[in-house]
């Protein structure tokens, strides 16, 4: 351990005490350090809001470049200011144990203002600006900057009624108001209350040192609100909020998105046993897509670009993630499935070969009967996502191909016997039903699930669609044009695809992942 640490930091009262933090927590592992105090162009320039700098990690990026020029071996920060992709080269070595995470108003004489029509509040942030006006639409909120000191003499030098903090920084510098509220209604910024240690990647000794003051449930809580964040694409820029709260063995996660004047909010809140979390952020933040949030967010950047691909089937955050950047793109469910109860007398009776051509069919047997009382000697498929899940809930599959015609080009030299139970929609394809009646392969259909066609109108100005069915094809084709490129998941949908349309692009393998990909390649 003869190597000393230099711990770089912001040279502000509260940033030097999270410094000398971090300092003492080393020097009770063994470690020796020394504080490199550097300014931030956030405290160089005060005469602006925060999101007017126009400058990602605008209290942190000073301390990236002195850590990758080697200048310092570890800095420290408030973490809620650490953008959510760290530089490359540089990693997250600890969090430390979470302070006051909440959001509190100092102010002056008394509390009446807060049931008067007018009053001025201030606050730098445009999380809190949006979250006071949602709640008080009335009042005005007036911009304030500098460290928790200089924020505290402007509070007593003005005639506004009232500012807001971050508890955990009043706390850190001893800083005492006489009248405060806390606003236990207002969401913090992800990750608010938090301190964190990020080293380079390569500095094992560094890394080694840190990961000795990691707090592991700080660490849960803030990764999933910074992933909340992350997801939403908001910065500085965006008034965003996010709590995650470890309870017992649960985890809840609660995410806000609102419009810079405060008259928008979206709201929404998730709970997972701990352990299985980890998509609790992506849960959120597709929830909020759900309401509005996608929409909302363009208005906050002021983006009005229309979509340029549309997708028939609703897509999650992680897939529209899959797009490159520059695509915009838009989605909603152009079929509508509802899953049939099929009799349990058909299901309990044994089947000599079962055929299953999609997911849903899946769904509606699991949901039927438990799935133990099945007794289907073999199982054949389509798709190596329906495979999983029949070998994941039901049994093992005999044999999958990647279309309804493929399996039955199989089936006709490989079945065993001459009959099958064909598990289906009500808007099945005669591909595979054809084939084997043409072969004198009996065919008993259970119609498994409902397929009802959910057409709707798309803007002119989209350039490609995505189908992944005939039938999403059918119902695209009952409000809209075929003036643009149709980008199928597989023969069988670019089979009817050509029918209407000049340009089809046809997957690679029958993924939605392989459609995006297609697409991301047209698109280079």
């Amino acid at each position: 351990m003869s190597k000393i640490i230099r711990i770089g930091t912001r040279d502000s009262e509260l940033a030097l005490w999270q410094a000398r933090t971090v300092q003492k927590q080393l020097k009770e592992q063994g470690y020796q350090s020394v504080l490199v105090p550097v300014k931030s162009m956030g405290d160089l320039v005060l005469d602006k809001p925060l999101h007017e700098l126009g400058i990602t990690g605008v209290f942190t990026k000073t301390l990236d470049i002195a850590m990758l020029k080697g200048e310092i071996d570890i800095a420290v920060h408030s973490m809620k200011d650490v953008p959510t992709v760290l530089p490359k080269g540089i990693v997250q070595a600890a969090v430390l144990k979470r302070g006051n995470y909440m959001d509190i108003l100092a102010f002056k004489h008394n509390e009446e203002f807060l049931s008067q029509k007018e009053a001025v509040i201030a606050t730098g942030s445009l999380r809190r600006k949006a979250q006071w006006l949602n709640r008080y639409p009335t009042h005005e909120v007036v911009d304030l900057r500098g460290n928790v000191q200089t924020r505290a003499d402007k509070l007593e030098d003005n005639d506004w009624n009232g500012a807001i903090f971050a508890a955990a920084g009043l706390e850190r510098v001893g800083l005492e108001f006489e009248n405060t509220i806390g606003l236990t209604w207002m969401v913090p910024a992800p990750a608010q209350g938090a301190v964190v240690v990020v080293a380079l990647e390569d500095d094992e000794f560094s890394k080694t040192a840190c990961a000795e003051l990691n707090h592991k449930e700080t660490e849960i809580c803030t990764t999933l609100e910074r992933k909340f964040l992350n997801l939403l694409e908001g910065g500085c820029t965006a008034p965003i909020g996010a709590l995650a709260i470890i309870k017992d063995t649960n985890v809840s996660l609660k995410g806000v998105l609102l419009s810079v004047d405060g008259k928008k909010r979206i709201e929404v809140e998730f709970t997972s046993k701990l352990g299985k979390h980890e998509n609790l952020a992506e849960a959120c933040v597709e929830r909020v897509f759900s309401r509005g949030g996608k929409l909302l967010m363009s208005e906050i950047a002021g983006v009005s670009k229309k979509p340029d691909v549309y997708s028939t089937k609703k897509l999650t955050t992680e897939q529209v993630a899959r797009f490159d950047t520059d695509i915009t793109v838009d989605s909603e469910d152009f079929i509508q499935i509802s899953l049939n109860r099929i009799p349990r007398l058909a299901l309990k009776a044994t089947h000599r070969n079962v055929i299953i051509t999609s997911q849903n069919a899946v769904e509606a047997l699991i949901a039927s009967i438990n799935p133990d009382e099945l007794k289907f000697e073999n199982i054949y498929c389509v798709g190596r996502k329906t495979k999983r899940l029949i070998e994941k809930r039901i049994g093992k599959v005999t044999h999958f191909e990647n279309s309804a015609k493929e399996l039955a080009d199989y089936l006709v030299d490989s079945i065993e016997g001459s009959t099958a139970t064909y598990f289906c929609s009500n808007l099945r394809l005669d591909d595979l039903p054809t084939i084997l009646a043409d072969h004198k392969i009996e065919l008993t259909e259970i119609e498994a699930y409902s397929t009802k066609k959910s057409p709707l109108k798309i803007d002119d100005a989209i350039k490609g669609v995505l189908f992944y069915s005939p039938s999403s094809i059918e119902s695209y084709l009952q409000e809209n044009s075929t003036d643009v490129i149709a980008y199928c998941i597989g023969d069988t949908t670019a089979a009817e695809a050509k029918k209407h349309f000049s340009k089809v692009h046809i997957s690679k393998m029958p993924t939605l992942e392989s459609v995006i990909e297609l697409v991301n390649k047209d698109y280079e």
